[in-house]
């Protein structure tokens, strides 16, 4: 492709397809920020509640495989690692080396106000890193960058967002696609019919069962999802890079303290190489439930992070 037409098709992608990884403002962050226009949450000191507590709660997902997921009641995956050495830390930071441990599922939807709200002290998932979300919580040093595509089925001939016109597009609710999705349209001259689903894991049911022909998401949590189908080879995932995108842990705004800690947890995993073993063992190894290895590559911009760490939201 020239270069004149490369910039124009990432710029329209861009503005589409940014909103599948967590960046961008969607209905659940509305919401979350309309309400903390009306009545800003009070801050909650995570540390005194942990030591007070004796527990640390920790947000996850239930199906952003093979960052945070659930296998057999459990959550585990790459997110889940990491926020695991955040309690290593915080059990030897607080001299609490009993700390006991609890989760509790989290949506795009409910992950802000579950923060806000000191429902949970840290959320492990695939939270884009975001200067609008900055308003409302803090992230940890980043531990992955994430490049929003596209999943169709194979054989749709849908390479572009042009390809989509007058057609059902999914994405899941909360999360940051649909506002660059529509964005993508205008720039595209496209229109589709914008359509959402509860999770990811219904986000893609509804690319299988056909009632939407393509999902915009993090390329990883696509990866995922795609490995863990009935038919994997039906899908692929296609289009531009629409936004490259960092995941921090989610941390309550208010408290310095936790996030001192979780970035002391995260930079000492990126500086001793344990980072990059992490990813090798959710990324390109077996993983259950099925044992799939989903031979997911580290893109350019993760080692790019892992070289000159930050917690730089977009």
């Amino acid at each position: 492709m020239k270069k004149a037409q490369l910039l124009t098709s990432v710029l329209v992608v861009s503005g589409v397809f940014a909103l599948a990884a967590c960046g961008g403002k969607k209905p659940a962050d509305q919401a979350a920020t309309g309400a903390a226009n009306a009545a800003p949450p009070p801050l909650i000191n995570t540390i005194q509640k942990i030591k007070d507590s004796g527990k640390v709660v920790i947000g996850h997902r239930e199906s952003s495989t093979p960052i945070s997921y659930v296998v057999d009641g459990k959550p585990v995956g790459y997110a889940m690692d990491i926020c695991a050495n955040v309690v290593e830390q915080l059990k030897k930071d607080l001299n609490m080396p009993n700390l006991k441990v609890e989760y509790k599922a989290v949506t795009s939807s409910t992950r802000i106000p579950e923060i806000q709200a000191g429902n949970i002290d840290m959320e492990c998932g695939t939270t884009t890193n975001s200067l609008k979300r900055q308003e409302q919580v803090a992230f940890s040093t980043n531990y992955y960058v994430t490049e929003v595509r596209m999943l169709v089925k194979k054989g749709s001939n849908i390479k572009s967002i042009a390809d989509l016109d007058g057609k059902a597009v999914v994405t899941t609710q909360g999360t940051t696609s649909d506002k660059y999705i529509k964005q993508g349209e205008q720039g595209a001259k496209v229109n589709v019919t914008n359509v959402f689903g509860k999770d990811h894991a219904d986000s893609f049911a509804q690319v299988e069962s056909g009632s939407a022909v393509a999902f915009f998401m993090d390329d990883n949590i696509l990866a995922g999802l795609m490995a863990n189908a009935k038919n994997p080879a039906d899908f692929v995932i296609t289009g531009p890079i629409l936004s490259t995108e960092p995941y921090g842990i989610m941390l309550n705004k208010g408290d310095p303290e936790i996030k001192k800690i979780a970035d002391k947890a995260v930079l000492a995993m990126i500086k001793s190489g344990e980072m990059e073993k992490t990813y090798k063992k959710w990324f390109q190894s077996p993983i259950p439930p099925k044992n799939i290895n989903l031979n997911f590559p580290m893109n350019d911009s993760l080692k790019k992070l892992l070289a000159e760490p930050n917690d730089k939201g977009i």
